[in-house]
């Protein structure tokens, strides 16, 4: 919110310095975020009058002028290149010294084509204050010379910003900041008093109002006669110092009224009113054009203005330029409207609208000020712009916005932390608005003002469904009671001055912090440093890819689709990380990185909802080293990663099976799933298909792998014990078993490992043969058994019987035999 310091004193009768006016607004709560004091950058600018021109000798475009600037400077020669430069005309004057912001230069005193020229006739631009012109800037006839630029021109105004919390609406009004800083102690407050303007002809124009949830209350007049046109300077002064541009008297009057009194208003050229009815209603999927030029669709959901034509303002946030007034008006409908600051913000959030209006309605505005604001704004209009304003029409009526909040004085010291007496807070609630309805010894019982709309408002709880209907009620009850009494505390606080509160931290729950990580967030910091411990580079990729590219990775239900996606190619919410790290893959091909893997742990989504993965890709050759070739990447990689990161989460090896039933985006023959029982599958990994593949264009197998992270089920709490390790040196057995095809090897060392479980410890494959040499059907699997004695070391009869317990436990689980 800016505001310049004459401004405030239009409404503040004060006779406090910038510095304590400042020094107030930060201890009230009303932060400033910054001062500006306008005329400083051309302070040392000064009004001049040329006595006399004359033709440059050396030059034919330059003259020579003979310049009075006051005091100092009163026959100084300038050589100036402007083509009005004439005799008698009042300028501005750039003394030597003096630096021109506009140019980025700062005067020297010299000659000029031989000419002594001893400052420079500047132009509005040359200042930093107009646009581009063809010559010096033209002061009126009268100016008088040897003045400081800033104060001829009404630049020696300070602006002061200060940044508002979303409650206070009523501070978005100079008015508003006047008045808590008088009820600071700071002034007195300059009471704000309409005329009222008796109409004198009925309103060609009527109001009608079918969405009262929207808009309560909505008033009129038409004013004919105008003459719309430039402002006045006083108002385009008021306007531009804030940063507001001047449009036209019509539409500055409705700004002026917006910062002032925190009361936006629109005003329509009732020519252009196609009907004789205006209409607040729900928009029907209509386009409006706005007066920013640009086009806007308002749904059902969004509060127009409409008229026989369509909708012609977007209510309560920017009006249509189908209706917009111009220097051609004569005649004028002004419309003054409440509306649901709910609503309002919605609406200016769905289609992207920041303006003025928007900002104060969505913080509320003042409920009883329409009436009095339509008066005042009918009075100016037809003071500066001329007219007749007709009779008052409206529709809707005025809300109930009457409150009351009770304080009692004990607890602005017990829960504020400040000890005000009694009578104190009466009468700062008093200055602020709050009128006492009544009063005891220990309490106050307040009438909220029409413009504090954050105070005892009516309280919405959202409860949980198993709390009962009574408590519910109950707890309701309390907070409405409670609320009221902390919003008039903060009222009193805040005008003794925040920096009188003292600081008081929170009590600790305990000592010792509590951790920085959920345990989920725990977990994915550690899949993160196993997968990038494994020479994975870890990527970020959209949560969405092309529809085409979703359904080569599984499927890709409309649901999903993107309505207003941010480009073409990324309009549906993606099945898994892996078409992401697949493209990266590809973009680093292209630039010569062929032999990468990457990682990323992200969002997938399905018809079911959102998972988190941590998903991984290898792609070109493994490393080369001394004595050991690159080879393409095989599915064991990627299920090396799998397991890794599942083994680092918690879940036992043991624990897991490997089934070939992977994904369709996966080779049918080189993939598998990892499950942890019969349904709850952890990881997918393998290579993926060719054919995906090929129209990527890769030309060697690229493998992957998905860990599901939230099917990962938390690992159970065991209080470790000292390991249990044998004296004994472990034995290692190796076997050969012949068996069928589409034996999975998994079995086959999961039958190892439970025939004698108190002395394998572990079981491992090292050769799998499948050639000329067996028979048709069958293939050779050679595992590793890892044999432990605990109390004594085995004799060749115990081990003998271990490897015989072995091959049993294979034929029976398996089928197959012992390879002779």
């Amino acid at each position: 919110m800016k505001f310049t310091l004459s401004w405030l004193h239009d409404h503040l009768e004060t006779s406090a310095t910038l510095e304590e006016i400042c020094a107030a607004l930060n201890r009230i709560g009303l932060e400033v975020e910054g001062v500006e004091q306008r005329g400083a950058a051309v302070a040392p600018f000064l009004t001049a009058r040329i006595l006399s021109a004359v033709q440059h000798p050396n030059a034919d475009r330059l003259r020579v002028c003979r310049v009075d600037a006051g005091p100092g400077f009163n026959d100084v020669q300038v050589v100036c290149g402007a083509p009005n430069a004439r005799e008698g005309i009042a300028v501005i004057f750039a003394p030597p010294g003096t630096y021109v912001p506009g140019l980025d230069i700062t005067i020297k005193a010299g000659k000029i084509r031989g000419e002594a020229s001893g400052g420079m006739l500047c132009s509005l631009r040359e200042l930093g204050l107009g646009a581009e012109s063809d010559g010096i800037a033209e002061l009126p006839e009268d100016t008088f010379p040897g003045q400081s630029y800033a104060d001829f021109a009404g630049l020696d105004d300070t602006v002061i910003e200060i940044a508002i919390t979303p409650n206070r609406g009523d501070a978005l009004a100079v008015y508003g900041i006047a008045r808590d800083l008088a009820a600071a102690g700071l002034g007195k407050l300059k009471p704000f008093l309409a005329d009222t303007v008796d109409g004198t002809f009925p309103s060609p124009i009527k109001w009608d109002d079918t969405y009262t949830e929207a808009c309560p209350w909505v008033l009129g007049r038409t004013i004919r006669g105008v003459k719309n046109g430039p402002s006045p300077q006083w108002l385009r002064d008021k306007l531009e110092a804030i940063g507001l541009r001047s449009i036209s008297t019509l539409v500055d009057i409705t700004n002026l009224f917006t910062i002032d009194l925190g009361r936006p208003l629109h005003v329509f050229d009732a020519a252009r009113i196609k009907g004789d009815t205006l209409t607040v209603c729900r928009g029907g999927n209509e386009t409006i054009r706005a007066l920013d030029g640009k086009d806007y669709i308002v749904t059902s959901e969004d509060c127009v203005i409409a008229d026989g034509a369509g909708v012609q303002s977007i209510a309560g946030i920017m009006g249509g330029e189908a209706t917009e007034v111009t220097d051609t008006t004569t005649d004028v409908f002004v419309e003054c409207a409440l509306f649901d600051p709910i609503r309002i913000a919605l609406t200016g959030r769905r289609l992207g609208i920041n303006s003025d209006a928007r900002y104060r309605f969505e913080r509320g505005v003042d409920q009883a000020m329409p009436v009095m604001a339509l008066e005042a704004a009918t009075r100016m209009i037809m003071d500066l712009c001329g007219g007749e304003a007709s009779e008052v029409v409206s529709a809707g009526a005025q809300p109930h916005w009457q409150r009351t909040a009770k304080l009692r004085f004990k607890r602005v010291a017990s829960f504020g932390g400040l000890d005000v007496p009694a009578d104190e807070c009466v009468t700062i609630l008093g200055h602020l608005g709050f009128e006492t309805t009544s009063r005891d010894e220990h309490s106050v019982t307040v009438a909220v003002p029409s413009w504090r709309n954050d105070v005892a408002q009516p309280v919405v709880l959202d409860p949980s469904s198993d709390i009962p209907a009574d408590r519910c009620m109950e707890l309701e009850n309390a907070v409405s009671r409670i609320e009221p009494e902390c919003d008039l505390i903060e009222e009193i606080l805040r005008i003794k001055g925040l920096d009188q509160v003292k600081p008081v931290p929170l009590p600790t729950r305990s000592v010792v912090p509590g951790t920085a990580l959920t345990p989920g967030r725990a977990r994915l910091a550690r899949a993160r440093r196993v997968m990038t411990a494994r020479g994975l580079m870890e990527t970020i990729g959209f949560s969405f890819i092309a529809y085409d590219e979703a359904r080569k990775f599984g499927d890709a239900p409309e649901s999903l689709r993107l309505l207003n996606p941010i480009a073409a190619d990324l309009d549906q919410m993606r099945p898994t990380p892996v078409p992401n790290l697949l493209a990266a893959a590809r973009r680093n091909a292209a630039r010569g990185w062929s032999d990468l893997g990457l990682c990323e742990i992200g969002a997938a989504f399905s018809a079911e909802g959102q998972t988190t993965i941590a998903a991984g890709l290898r792609a070109g050759r493994t490393p080369r080293q001394p004595g050991v070739t690159a080879s393409p990447m095989t599915f064991a990689a990627a299920k090396a990663d799998a397991l890794d990161v599942l083994t680092s989460l918690g879940v036992p090896p043991d624990a897991l099976t490997a089934t070939p039933d992977a994904p369709g985006y996966y080779h049918p023959g080189r993939s598998g799933v990892l499950r942890q029982g019969p349904k709850n599958v952890l990881a997918h990994f393998g290579e993926l298909h060719p054919s995906i593949l090929q129209e990527a264009g890769f030309d060697s197998p690229v493998v992957a792998f998905e860990v599901f992270l939230d099917r990962i089920p938390e690992p159970k709490r065991r209080k470790k014990s000292a390991p249990d390790l044998s004296p004994f040196q472990p034995v290692r057995r190796d076997f050969a078993f012949l068996a069928a095809h589409d034996v999975p090897v998994e079995s086959i060392l999961r039958a190892a490992k439970g025939a004698e479980r108190n002395l394998i410890t572990g079981v491992s494959l090292f050769d799998i043969y499948e050639g000329d040499k067996l028979p048709q059907g069958q293939k050779s699997v050679g595992i590793e058994i890892v044999i432990q004695p605990k109390d004594a070391s085995l004799t060749d009869a115990q081990l003998e019987a271990v490897s015989e317990k072995v091959i049993a436990a294979v034929a029976k689980a398996t089928g197959a035999t012992l390879r002779s």
